[in-house]
C-alpha cells in the first residue's frame, strides 16, 4: 500500500507554527505586563471579598443586625458627603492594590528550632572539654548560651551542619595532639558521620573551624597531564591544599583539577615512594598510572608479586625491560637493577673526574615498580632464597643520583615483611582505601586534618610527600584494559597512553611462571654489561 503524503501544513508548515507560537507567546507577555495593575487589583478584591466572607462567618448570629446596622450607616454617611463615592472608590483599590500584591516569605534570620536544638547539643558535649571549675566566667557552661561559643555556622538541605566556627578558652590545650584529637572526634559523632571533616585550628586566636569536605572527583581517566620531566601526577585533592592546577579532560570537556605533583630526580627530597592499601582499595591502579607517566621519559622494570597479571598490557612495550612475576625472574632483574645503578653512579663519577658531562644512558630515568613484594618474600623464605627487598638497597640509598626511583606497593597486614631500607627511604607515602586515623599515622607520620570514612571508592586515600602536609588524594582512573569490567571509555584512554610494541606480547618478557622467569635470566645476567640506552627513546 503506497503510503500517503502528510499534510501540507505538518510537512512544510513548521517554521510557520513555530512563528505563530512565538508571536502569541510574546504577545500573552505583553499583555500580562500592561494588565499586571488589574490582575493585581482584581487579586486584593477577591482577598478583601474571602476575608469579609470570614468574618461574616465568624460572627455570632445575635450580633449580625447591628453589624448590619453599622454597615449602612457607614454606606450612608458616605454617600452624603461630598465626593464620598469617589474617595471612598479610590480606597477601596488601593486596598485592593495592597492586599493583592505578590508576597515572598522574609528569610530567616538565624535558626530554626531544630537547628537550635542541635547546636544546643553540640555546645552541652563540649562543656566537660573546655571548662574548668576554676573558670570565673566560663565560655561553656552547662545551661549557657551556646551563641557565644558558636559564633558562625551553616547547615545543609538534610538540616546538619556543614560548617562550624568554634570558639575555646585560651587555657585549653590546643597544642596537644591527644586534646585535638578528643576533640575532633566527639565534633564528628555529634555532627552527623559519614562525611569527611576538616578541622583548622587557630591556636592564636583560640577558635576551631569545621568544614565538611566535599567528595573528591573520581570520572577522570588517565591522560596526559601537562608537566614537566621529573614530575609525576599521584591524583588529585582539594583546592586548598594545593597551590597549582592542571587542565583535564573530563567527558569531552577540560577543567582545571588541583594535583598531588611528586617530583623525583636528583633535586628531588623524595625520591622513592611507599603505596600501602587494602585489597582493592587501588594500589595496583595507583603503580600503573605511574608506569604510565614514567614511560614518556624513562625506562620501567616491574615486578609483581601477586602474579595476577595486572600490567599484561605493559608486556613488550617500549621502555618496559620486563614484567616480572617469579621469584627467579624477580632476583634476577632486580640484581640487574642494582647493578645497573652501581654502573651509572660509576660511569657518572668517571666523567665528572675527566671534566665531561654524564652520559647520556645514565641520565634516563629507570623506575622500579614492586607490587606486593612480600609475596616473593614468602616464597624465598620457603624455597631458601633470599628476600627480593634485600636487592633494593643500592638503588634505595643511591637510586637518587643515578636517576634511578624505587615505587613499592603492599597490603596493610603485610607492611610487617617490608625491609628496614623500604622503610627507611621511601619518604614519599601514599595510604588507599578504608583506614582509620591510628593507621594512616602509622604510615605517614602525622594524622590528617579530616576524618576517615569507612565507605570510600577504589583509589581514594591520603598523601604525604616527605614532612609536607597530607592531602586528600584521588588516583586517576587507571583500569587493567584487559579487564572485562572495566568500562570502554576508561579502556581508551589507557590503550591510548600505551607506547607502541618493541617485541610481540610472548617475546619472553613478563611472564608468569617460574620456568619463564628462570629463562629470563640469561637476558638479564647481572655480570652483563647493559647496553646504554639511546637517549631519544
Amino acid at each position: 500500500m503506497a503510503r500517503r503524503p502528510l499534510p501540507r501544513i505538518l510537512s512544510n508548515g513548521t517554521a510557520s507554527i513555530a512563528r505563530s507560537r512565538e508571536f502569541a507567546r510574546s504577545a500573552a507577555d505583553s499583555a500580562t505586563d500592561v494588565l499586571h495593575p488589574l490582575i493585581t487589583i482584581t487579586r486584593g478584591l477577591r482577598r478583601l471579598a474571602a476575608a469579609g466572607r470570614r468574618k461574616w462567618a465568624d460572627t455570632p448570629k445575635d450580633r449580625r443586625g447591628p453589624l448590619l446596622f453599622l454597615v449602612a450607616s457607614v454606606v450612608l454617611v458616605v454617600a452624603l458627603i461630598p465626593y464620598g463615592p469617589l474617595l471612598a472608590a479610590i480606597c477601596l483599590m488601593a486596598a485592593a492594590a495592597w492586599t493583592g500584591r505578590e508576597r515572598t516569605a522574609p528569610a530567616p534570620t538565624g535558626p530554626d528550632e531544630a537547628q537550635t536544638q542541635r547546636l544546643q547539643s553540640l555546645y552541652e558535649a563540649l562543656v566537660p572539654y573546655f571548662s574548668v571549675p576554676e573558670d570565673p566566667a566560663p565560655l561553656f557552661a552547662h545551661g549557657g548560651e551556646w551563641d557565644k561559643a558558636l559564633t558562625s555556622y551553616e547547615f545543609d538541605e538534610n538540616g546538619r551542619v556543614c560548617h562550624l566556627v568554634v570558639r575555646y578558652p585560651a587555657y585549653f590545650t590546643d597544642g596537644e595532639a591527644d586534646s585535638r584529637a578528643r576533640i575532633e572526634q566527639l565534633l564528628h559523632a555529634k555532627a552527623g558521620r559519614g562525611r569527611e571533616y576538616h578541622f583548622e585550628w587557630d591556636e592564636e586566636g583560640n577558635q576551631l573551624t569545621v568544614n565538611v569536605l566535599p567528595p573528591l572527583p573520581t570520572d577522570i581517566a588517565a591522560q596526559r597531564f601537562v608537566t614537566s620531566p621529573g614530575e609525576t601526577v599521584l591524583g588529585f585533592t582539594d583546592p586548598t591544599g594545593v597551590q597549582r592546577t592542571l587542565p583535564v579532560q573530563d567527558g569531552g570537556e577540560q577543567r582545571d583539577v588541583p594535583p598531588v605533583v611528586w617530583r623525583t630526580g636528583p633535586r628531588s627530597t623524595e625520591p622513592h615512594l611507599l603505596v600501602v592499601g587494602e585489597p582493592g582499595s587501588g594500589t595496583t591502579t595507583l603503580l600503573r598510572s605511574i608506569a604510565l607517566q614514567a614511560l614518556v621519559h624513562g625506562d620501567v622494570l616491574i615486578v609483581e608479586g601477586s602474579g595476577i597479571g595486572d600490567y599484561a598490557c605493559l608486556t613488550g612495550r617500549d621502555g618496559v625491560l620486563a614484567i616480572e612475576c617469579g621469584l627467579a625472574g624477580a632476583l634476577a632483574s632486580l640484581e640487574w637493577a642494582a647493578h645497573e645503578t652501581e654502573r651509572r653512579l660509576i660511569s657518572a663519577n668517571r666523567a665528572r673526574q675527566a671534566g665531561h658531562p654524564a652520559p647520556d644512558d645514565t641520565k634516563r630515568p629507570l623506575w622500579i615498580l614492586l607490587d606486593r613484594p612480600s609475596v616473593l618474600g614468602h616464597l624465598a623464605a620457603a624455597d631458601g632464597r633470599k628476600d627480593p627487598q634485600s636487592l633494593l638497597q643500592v638503588p634505595l640509598r643511591h637510586g637518587r643520583a643515578a636517576h634511578v626511583t624505587v615505587v613499592v606497593a603492599d597490603q596493610f597486614d603485610s607492611l610487617d615483611a617490608l625491609s628496614d631500607p623500604v622503610r627507611q627511604h621511601t619518604r614519599a607515602r601514599v595510604v588507599l582505601g578504608p583506614t582509620t586515623l591510628d593507621q594512616v599515622e602509622d604510615i605517614l607520620g602525622v594524622p590528617p586534618r579530616t576524618t576517615p570514612t569507612s565507605d570510600v571508592p577504589p583509589g581514594r586515600g591520603y598523601a604525604r610527600l616527605g614532612t609536607g602536609p597530607v592531602h586528600r588524594l584521588q588516583v586517576p582512573a587507571t583500569p587493567d584494559p584487559y579487564d572485562d569490567a572495566t568500562s570502554e571509555s576508561h579502556r581508551q584512554a589507557v590503550m591510548e597512553l600505551l607506547p607502541a610494541r618493541s617485541t610481540p606480547a610472548d617475546g619472553g618478557t613478563g611472564t608468569g611462571t617460574e620456568a619463564d622467569s628462570e629463562a629470563d635470566t640469561v637476558a638479564t645476567e647481572p655480570d652483563a654489561t647493559p647496553e646504554p640506552v639511546p637517549a631519544e627513546k
